[in-house]
């Protein structure tokens, strides 16, 4: 069944949360607020809202997130970059009200555009403990959210009264030589992120590498692998310096596989089998750019682009990686001069359904493979 919900504003941005334990959450930003859906086969229902205030331009969901349909004790806990490039742990319990944690602004943090966030992969402890967040400023962070030491901020005295008790979170930083559009983790691993470049790169980063173990040079570019994309390494050779809105994804069942879209092209790579760093499979994606590419959670042979622009209207593609050759499945939710703002797959089980936001609304609709 189709669902619609409005919100107050208009929605920048949308994120599912795929904890087994809290599948039917999404994440809605507005421009000043972002709230936390909790996704029914008939119904919406607002579980909490907070209020931020600049629009957000990123979300990440903490794996200590449990749904009120798993537990009675349910707990909410997810990360939000703002556009004043400052960061927020969000948390909300059955037993509390919406809490709001702000760090990582002023010195400390991000001068540029935090374009994209995850958590730390993997199943352990640290999985909730480290944030990482990727800016137009060239720079990854990893953000310690429990860090035993609290240094002093250049703003607050070290005696200051009016103090946060919980010490702030303190960052590990990876320079990169340009700026960073998306990161992602996998469940499988702790140690590594992928993260894009806006100039068609892919990085397999460690960020775990000690920098004792290494000169500077390796620990500031501490990549055990880079890929580029066809038509950016052929832009390169050309001298051609275009900024591509980027997106990257680890396939959810395989760490061995990542999609991404750069420009007008999709890529596949198996990094199990890299042929010398040559795509498993290229295709075109919109002709004008797509925006951000989305695997499946549940059926991890589908993935999703979408565009970001009014070109041809809101519309979705869906692909299945068994037949990349033909033509993609079109949702089309609207004609130009509408689009996609963000998308989402749910992490419900079932018939993959989709979360779309388009100017005020989320429309979610099912893609239509049985179950």
């Amino acid at each position: 069944m189709d669902l619609e919900h409005r919100h107050s504003t208009r929605v920048d941005a949308v994120r599912a949360c795929y904890n087994d334990d809290a599948t039917d959450l999404l994440a809605v930003a507005g421009e000043h607020s972002v709230d936390v859906l909790l996704i029914s086969d008939s119904d919406c229902q607002t579980l909490a809202s907070f209020y931020i205030g600049p629009h957000t331009t990123a979300l990440a969901w903490s794996p200590l997130t449990v749904s009120p349909t798993v537990s009675d004790n349910w707990h909410i806990q997810l990360a939000v970059a703002d556009a004043d490039f400052g960061l927020h742990l969000l948390t909300k319990s059955s037993q509390g009200d919406e809490s709001i944690f702000p760090f990582g602004g002023g010195m400390t943090g991000h001068h540029g555009k935090v374009n994209d966030m995850t958590f730390c992969g993997g199943r352990g402890e640290d999985s909730s403990r480290y944030l990482a967040t990727v800016s137009d400023d060239k720079m990854l962070m990893i953000w310690d959210l429990q860090p035993s030491v609290d240094p002093p901020s250049p703003e607050q005295s070290p005696d200051s009264e009016d103090r946060d008790d919980r010490p702030q979170p303190t960052a590990y930083v990876i320079a990169f030589p340009n700026p960073l559009t998306a990161i992602d983790s996998h469940p499988s691993t702790s140690k590594e992120f992928l993260v894009s470049d806006c100039c068609g790169s892919i990085f397999l980063t460690d960020w775990r590498s000690d920098p004792q173990e290494m000169d500077e040079d390796v620990w500031r570019h501490s990549s055990l692998l880079e890929l580029v994309e066809p038509s950016a390494l052929s832009d390169l050779t050309m001298g051609s310096s275009t900024r591509w809105s980027a997106s990257v994804a680890w396939r959810r069942d395989t760490s061995d596989i990542i999609g991404a879209v750069y420009g007008s092209k999709f890529s596949i790579w198996d990094i199990g089998n890299l042929q010398g760093g040559k795509p498993l499979a290229s295709g075109i994606s919109f002709p004008e750019a797509g925006y951000r590419f989305r695997w499946c959670p549940t059926y991890p042979d589908y993935f999703a682009i979408s565009a970001q622009t009014p070109v041809q209207g809101a519309i979705i593609h869906i692909h299945n990686t068994n037949y990349l050759q033909a033509q993609p499945t079109e949702f089309s939710l609207f004609q130009k001069p509408h689009f996609i703002q963000d998308f989402d797959f749910l992490g419900l089980r079932g018939i993959p359904r989709i979360a779309a936001a388009v100017g005020k609304k989320i429309y979610i609709f099912p893609i239509g493979v049985d179950g």
